[in-house]
């Protein structure tokens, strides 16, 4: 007869087994959680290489298009269509209609592409092809920064003025998001220098080809101030919208020129990137012990093999809310409580912590810089009431 075993050894077994296996899912889940920190950190500096296509076009006609319905698809106003992976263009307006799956839009025209063949779409704040769009005079001129020289848009105001306005777009778009803004500038007598910065598409790459959320994109910016004072610039209003906002609030406060700038406008800003990347990482799911790994990755040296930045982000240098009295210069804030991508809360505090130099207008529904395409007669009413305040 087979001799029992005492009860006590399966025991044992049974103990060393399972925490054999659990010590072994806490080491997958741990390299799982270390992969997703990296993957996230790396998204958050690099230059996106493709837009996400995340409209499908149901139909469409001479005056109208019909989209599947989002968030995006569904909120007012007038904005950008790309289709065929950005080989295609058209204009869409107001809602005419919408039900629970589709929402049909006016079609106000299509610059090129086929909607025919086309299957998807995304919508952008985007607006604008050209400064030529605006019936303004212009010029393609260059801005010698330290890496090179960077293109830009200069477009004079009606008559000579010693008052320019410097448009830095946001991330992942162009310098053509700054362009809805010239008319109400130039109607207050400014003249707009549109501007790329590094990593942009447009300007120089830096050697590691890594957003640094403004915390080096500024000196870009402080080369166009210096291009706008030698062209007669005595004056400077510094306007950017998302990341834009982030690097100018840098301009501001670190530019050997910022005693020229005499007022900043803020559209959907990045007031505080800590705030920014924890909202970001809440819409992701991702825990909160992950999203604190990811500040540690973007701001160690150490890190940068992983990353591929060539240095470490300072995230408490672009933290406006701490650092809100260092700040001296009269700002327009705007922002929605909507935003969806970069969350208002850190605008709000900045405007409580100084409201005798921020002046905040609160949108809600519009989205992520996309007030203007959401009500444009407000926001030029605003930015020109602020303005008319500078003068």
């Amino acid at each position: 007869m087979a001799r029992s075993e005492h009860p006590d050894s399966v025991a044992g077994r049974i103990v060393t087994g399972t925490t054999i296996g659990i010590g072994a899912l806490v080491g997958t889940a741990a390299i799982a959680a270390g992969v997703i920190t990296v993957i996230f950190a790396r998204t958050v500096v690099t230059p996106p290489s493709k837009r996400t296509e995340d409209l499908r076009i149901l139909a469409y006609d001479d005056t109208t298009i019909t989209l599947s319905a989002t968030i995006d698809s569904m909120t007012p106003g007038r904005y950008s269509l790309w289709f065929e992976r950005d080989a295609g263009h058209a204009r869409v307006g107001e809602i005419v209609s919408y039900s629970d799956s589709s929402v049909t839009r006016e079609l106000l025209g299509v610059e090129f592409g086929d909607l025919a063949t086309a299957r998807r779409a995304r919508l952008s704040g985007w607006f604008y092809l050209g400064p030529s769009e605006l019936g303004f005079p212009f010029d393609d001129v260059t801005v010698e920064t330290e890496l090179g020289p960077a293109p830009a848009w200069l477009l004079p105001a009606a008559s000579p003025s010693k008052r320019w306005v410097i448009g830095v777009h946001g991330r992942g778009v162009t310098r053509h998001e700054a362009l809805r803004a010239v008319p109400v500038f130039r109607e207050a007598g400014y003249t707009s220098l549109l501007v790329s910065y590094r990593n942009d598409g447009e300007a120089p790459r830096s050697p590691d080809h890594r957003y640094a959320l403004g915390d080096t994109e500024w000196e870009d910016i402080e080369a166009a101030m210096a291009f706008a004072v030698e062209n007669g610039a005595e004056q400077l209003v510094l306007m950017g919208w998302s990341m834009g906002g982030a690097t100018v609030l840098q301009a501001l406060t670190r530019s050997s020129l910022r005693d020229r700038v005499v007022g900043v406008v803020l559209e959907s800003p990045v007031v505080d990137w800590v705030t920014a990347l924890h909202y970001q990482g809440v819409a992701r799911r991702l825990p909160r012990l992950v999203r604190l790994a990811v500040f540690g990755l973007l701001t160690r040296g150490w890190a940068g093999r992983l990353t591929g930045q060539a240095q470490p982000i300072d995230l408490n240098r672009l933290d406006f809310v701490t650092r809100a009295t260092e700040l001296h210069t009269p700002i327009l804030l705007l922002h929605s409580d909507d935003d969806g991508y970069v969350p208002s809360t850190a605008s709000h505090a900045l405007a409580m912590a100084r409201p005798d130099i921020v002046t905040f207008e609160q949108f809600t529904t519009a989205r992520h810089t996309r007030l203007w395409n959401y009500d444009a007669e407000r926001w030029n009413a605003v930015i020109s009431r602020w303005l008319a305040g500078l003068r």
